[in-house]
């Protein structure tokens, strides 16, 4: 065909034209790349950002039943009417209430939070008037959990200890990065005025003659503003204490109109409040900074700030013998998954690069490799234009990193496909320019590379519609992939056209020029040595890096190109094309092809039944070795921060022996203890002080610095170690991987009725134990019933003889027992709390706190104060009651949950304990299910198998449109079916996990590749078919003409992948440094991705191979079908140019 015979496009014949304003467009969106990846903030995981909102009660002094009905369940009547609420959960706590508000995704988390802030306002007419705080309602953030904790310690008291705290709080909360500290294992001060109860009884006075004493002493009010000889000067009445001496000294009048001082009654100290949380790290106590990062800020950058910030109180403003340590740091696994995985990236990239060597040449497959980073650097400055346009905030993270690492042989596949074809066209016309090479080429095939990449979009479109938490988690790997792979498009026929044109030669003439002698080298040897001995001068890792381009220069140059990859052009890829003729020819020869499709069809009902005999593991999220393993504690409810602590301490000792005995002190970091508070998970913290509660965190050093060995076996011999301590409930735990989603093994028994909810509760839990399920760690009920209490009845018929009310005897006790905060005690930097309560002796005796006089206005006698003791109204009972009350859509629900043990599959035990429930009689309104891990995954399966439907539409319109057929796009959806074999028979071949997640994610994003192979051969085949060629050798040769980008575009894809699979990751900054790669197979970085990656890998490779053969045999019988069933009469038959063995191709 003559040049204009071809199509041509209007903007890359422009972009060909005007090279010189490319090249400068290129440097400008380098530049600008740069700049956004250098200040794209730096995290593990991204920012997830949910339509959930809690409501957080603060009431002092309640049991959980009294939360319940008086805060619980009037909020939920409220809740329960707003438009789009998905679930509603509730927890009714020991003094406080925990409400969330979980709405569907297409709700607005501003919009949620509103419209429950309404109801919450709409519910405050039927709430209790004195609450403590709240109800509070705030949105929930992912992104804001703990970076760091950061301990101090040393020989001083507890006060300057906690002195020393609040200055470095202070300094670390004014980083703009921090939204807040909190501050573990110091105690409060507090003014405290202990009374002693017979003392002031024996002088008449009552609680509330003190309160009113300490409070209307206490005053600091301005009076206005007065003039004085013409000056205006603010009056102000002054009289707050100045110490607890002031408070002691003040003089209470009596009934009698005597005075008592206060000291003579009551106790008055500057103290602290008792203490109800322990920390300690390695055995010592410390006091722990809690460090909060805020949404949507750089980890890194906070981290390197909040250690300046301890090196300038160190070095400026703290004693030289104060102990100031950083631990779970989670910058470090940061630092180091994002180093791993860029490492991992520019691996890929390389392996790209070499296979492009070998079927295109060195230097076309260098410029067509630059498609990746360029792509990659126009993805990067269209991330902050797209991400407020989608309701997202791009962050540098390990999910972003990992859509760039699938996309690295993803990118390259228009710039193959383009300048494959401008190669071939450019040394098949003799008397081409270059230029007029470039734009037929990227004129032909514009169609198929375009429909292409909107078929390996397509699949990933659904993806952005992904609901949840796990949705919020995977949604940024479909978007970096949907940006990145629509720049490959805008890089391969703006860019990659430019550089052929300056770079590109025909193939024997680049053989004429390759001068092998020392005069052909001359010139860039000398260029590259002054180059290496500047660099040198400059940095000794880009001298090394110079001096290593230099070797590898004279490598190909002598080696590589003459000796490897021209024979490998000139001998072996035609050799294989010709082999490929033969295959094809003889396979499209009677009634082969249909056995060939046949053997397919039976090849898929084969890996079915295979897989279902070899059932490979099936997994929700993949998981390797823990970086951080907890040991939870939980006493019986009621026990002292004491007593659980001098637990936990024995605990520790023996988390210690076992790190002792298996020589792995030099694995672990950290071993930090918490008691009474930060004693829960890390994602899902406790809304409230847990004296019964502790955990031991011990956090391992990264997983490339362990020398092989596994932390997984010191989390088993750990848990084997502490086993066997009475009273205590001990679990051992990993780190949750990936999004928080509960716990694997989670059966949800929900109704209203307490009594039918325990009897259930037993029956399953014995049901389970009895079945012999094997795998399940430790099987525990969220429904704690034995939480001692002593219940005061009061009689109503002698309390209004008396001429007192119930809140009335409650705020007594409630006084006596907590204490009342009557005012505010002020020194130069802060304020704290005066309380007043019962002294200790009196506290701890239920017959003085019933002796408690109920002081009252009786309006009868003239408004004259009287007392009445609680015992004329009340009795007292000794009862038990739940802990918490836990409450889903407004019915009760209890909690079976348990860890898997190491081994085990979560699936599979959840199977049968599904059967074992199935079997169960239910009363009428009472559910048993399964939720936690197991309601995501099944969500996510759900959607999973919704978005691959989606995909197959869209590609299948894709297709519909560009060859305006029905049937056509059928075709090249076999390949997709190829690849599910493909991905199938390598799981089980391989052994290998299949992850709901991962693995079905892998799939859906398999739909969109493999379909690009048949495009190429189909539309090429359409192509000559449209020439004048027969069918039979159109396919023929359409099939061998595209097979190179087939096995270019495929063969990329796969290396690509390779190192991610592998877990290969190479240090490149230290391999030009120090000459020292730290070449590591197998990382941690790896394990959350690799499935995903062998997913793609096992199915494009299958797929590849297969649609070469399965493609054109499908392609022939379906038109000889057509031909010879659905042809109308009046159509003529195919037509063929006579000459078409002449046509130049």
């Amino acid at each position: 065909m003559k040049f204009e015979e071809y199509k041509t496009l209007g903007f890359t014949n422009w972009c060909v034209e005007n090279r010189t304003t490319i090249y400068i467009f290129t440097f400008i969106i380098t530049l600008a790349g740069f700049m956004v990846y250098n200040n794209l903030p730096k995290e593990q995981f991204p920012d997830i950002k949910i339509p959930q909102i809690y409501i957080n009660t603060v009431y002092f002094g309640t049991a959980p039943a009294d939360i319940e009905n008086t805060i619980n369940k009037p909020i939920e009547k409220q809740l329960k009417s707003l438009s789009g609420v998905k679930k509603i959960k509730s927890n009714a706590l020991q003094d406080v209430s925990v409400i969330l508000v979980e709405f569907t995704p297409d709700v607005a988390v501003e919009v949620a939070l509103q419209r429950v802030r309404d109801a919450v306002d709409k519910a405050k007419t039927d709430l209790p008037t004195n609450l403590d705080s709240g109800p509070t309602a705030q949105d929930v953030n992912f992104s804001e959990f703990p970076i760091m904790n950061v301990n101090i310690a040393g020989n001083y008291s507890l006060k300057q200890l906690k002195q020393y705290a609040e200055d470095l709080q202070d300094g670390i909360e004014a980083l703009p990065e921090i939204t807040r500290v909190d501050i573990l294992g110091a105690l409060n001060r507090e003014i405290q005025i202990n009374v002693n109860l017979d003392r002031m009884k024996s002088t008449g006075l009552s609680f509330f003659d003190v309160q009113t004493a300490l409070a209307s002493e206490n005053i600091n009010v301005s009076g206005g503003e007065l003039n004085v000889e013409g000056v205006r000067r603010t009056l102000r009445v002054k009289g707050e204490y100045t110490n607890v001496a002031d408070m002691a000294n003040i003089r209470i009048r009596t009934s009698t109109g005597a005075t008592v001082r206060l000291g003579d009654v009551a106790d008055v100290r500057d103290d602290f409040e008792e203490q109800q949380d322990f920390a300690r790290l390695a055995n010592k106590s410390v006091i722990t900074l809690n460090v909060i990062k805020r949404s949507g800020e750089n980890l890194v950058d906070a981290a390197d700030k909040i250690e300046n910030v301890i090196a300038e109180y160190k070095e400026n403003r703290f004693p030289t013998g104060l102990d100031v340590k950083i631990t779970a740091d989670q910058s470090i696994q940061t630092r180091a998954d994002l180093h791993d995985l860029i490492n991992t990236v520019v691996l890929g990239f390389i392996f790209v690069v070499m296979v492009l060597m070998f079927f295109m040449g060195v230097r076309d497959a260098i410029f067509v490799g630059l498609s990746v980073p360029l792509s990659a650097l126009v993805a990067f400055v269209m991330m902050p234009i797209i991400g407020p346009m989608v309701g997202t905030e791009f962050t540098l993270n390990t999910i972003v990193l990992f859509a760039f690492l699938l996309g690295i042989g993803l990118v390259v596949d228009d710039a193959i496909v383009v300048i494959e074809n401008t190669h071939r066209l450019f040394n098949m016309h003799k008397d081409w320019t270059i230029q007029q090479a470039v734009k037929a080429a990227a004129g032909e095939v514009f169609l198929p590379v375009l429909s292409g990449t909107l078929t390996t979009i397509a699949p990933f479109f659904p993806l952005l519609f992904w609901s949840g938490i796990v949705g919020e988690f995977m949604k940024f790997m479909p978007l970096t992939l949907i940006i990145t792979l629509g720049a490959s498009l805008f890089v391969a026929y703006v860019m990659n056209p430019v550089f052929a044109v300056s770079f590109m030669g025909r193939h024997d003439d680049e053989k004429e020029a390759h001068d092998t002698s020392f005069k052909g080298i001359r010139r860039p040897l000398i260029i590259l040595a002054v180059a290496a001995v500047i660099g040198y001068f400059i940095d000794r890792g880009i001298g090394n890096f110079v001096v290593f381009i230099l070797v590898l220069w004279i490598f190909n140059h002598y080696i590589l190109t003459p000796r490897i990859l021209v024979p490998f052009q000139d001998r072996l890829l035609p050799a294989l094309k010709n082999n490929y003729r033969k295959l094809i020819d003889w396979l499209l020869r009677g009634w082969r092809p249909v056995v060939a499709i046949v053997s397919m069809l039976v090849l898929l009902v084969a890996t079915f039944i295979i897989t279902g005999i070899a059932s490979p593991k099936v997994l929700f999220f993949p998981s390797g070795d823990p970086d951080y393993v907890y040991v939870y504690t939980k006493m019986p409810i009621g026990t002292d921060a004491q007593v659980t602590d001098s637990v936990t301490r024995i605990i520790e000792k023996r988390v210690f022996d076992v790190l002792e005995k298996e020589k792995a002190m030099d694995m672990v970091n950290s071993v930090i203890a918490n008691v009474g508070k930060n004693a829960g998970d890390p994602y899902n913290p406790d809304r409230a002080a847990t004296p019964h509660k502790s955990k031991v965190t011990v956090a391992f050093v990264y997983g490339t610095e362990r020398g092989g060995r596994s932390s997984e076996l010191i989390l088993r011999k750990i848990r084997d170690a502490v086993k066997g301590i009475p009273g205590a409930e001990i679990s051992v735990e990993r780190e949750a991987v990936g999004p928080p989603t509960g716990k694997p093994i989670s059966i949800e028994i929900s109704g209203d009725d307490f009594a039918i909810l325990q009897k259930l509760e037993k029956d399953v839990l014995q049901k389970v134990q009895n079945s012999g399920i094997e795998g399940i760690d430790q099987l525990r009920s969220d429904l704690v019933t034995n939480k001692p209490e002593i219940v005061i009845d009061i009689d109503r018929e002698k309390a209004q003889r008396e001429g007192i009310s119930s809140q009335q005897v409650a705020l007594a006790v409630r006084t006596a027992l907590f204490g009342l905060e009557v005012s505010k005690f002020r020194d130069d930097k802060d304020e704290y709390p005066i309380m007043v309560r019962l002294n200790k002796n009196d506290r701890e005796s239920i017959e003085k706190i019933l002796s408690l006089n109920v002081v009252y206005r009786d309006m009868v006698m003239g408004g004259a104060l009287r007392q009445v003791p609680i015992t004329s109204v009340a009795n007292i009972h000794y009862s038990t009651t739940f802990s918490q009350i836990n409450r889903q859509d407004q019915s009760r629900i209890v909690t079976l949950g348990s860890d898997v043990l190491p081994g085990y599959n979560a699936n599979e035990i959840v199977g049968q304990i599904e059967a074992l429930i199935a079997d169960m009689e239910v009363p009428n309104g009472y559910v048993i299910k399964m939720g936690g891990e197991q309601e995501e995954q099944n969500e996510s399966m759900s959607f999973l198998g919704t978005a691959f439907g989606a995909a197959i539409l869209l590609i299948y319109l894709i297709l519909a449109t560009q060859f305006n057929s029905v049937i056509k796009p059928f075709i090249i959806f076999f390949t997709i079916i190829l690849s599910l074999i493909g991905v199938l028979l390598g799981f089980v071949i391989f052994h290998k996990d299949f992850s709901i997640i991962m693995s079905g994610v892998g799939i859906i994003a398999l739909a969109g590749i493999v379909v690009k192979n048949g495009i190429l051969l189909i539309e090429f085949i359409e192509e000559l078919r449209g020439r004048g060629y027969p069918m039979r050798e159109a396919i023929i040769e359409g099939g061998a003409i595209r097979l190179t980008p087939v096995l270019l575009t495929a063969s990329a894809a796969v290396l690509g992948l390779v190192p991610l699979a592998l877990g290969i990751t190479v240090d490149f900054v230290g391999l030009f440094r120090d000459l020292a790669p730290h070449l590591i197979v197998g990382g941690p970085s790896s394990i959350f991705w690799n499935i995903l990656a062998w997913t793609i890998i096992f199915g494009l490779t299958f797929s590849t191979i297969l649609t070469l053969i399965m493609v054109p045999c499908m392609y022939y019988v379906n038109e000889r079908v057509r031909e010879k069933w659905f042809r109308k009469k009046d159509e003529p038959a195919e037509v063929v140019n006579p000459n078409w063995q002449k046509e130049s191709i």
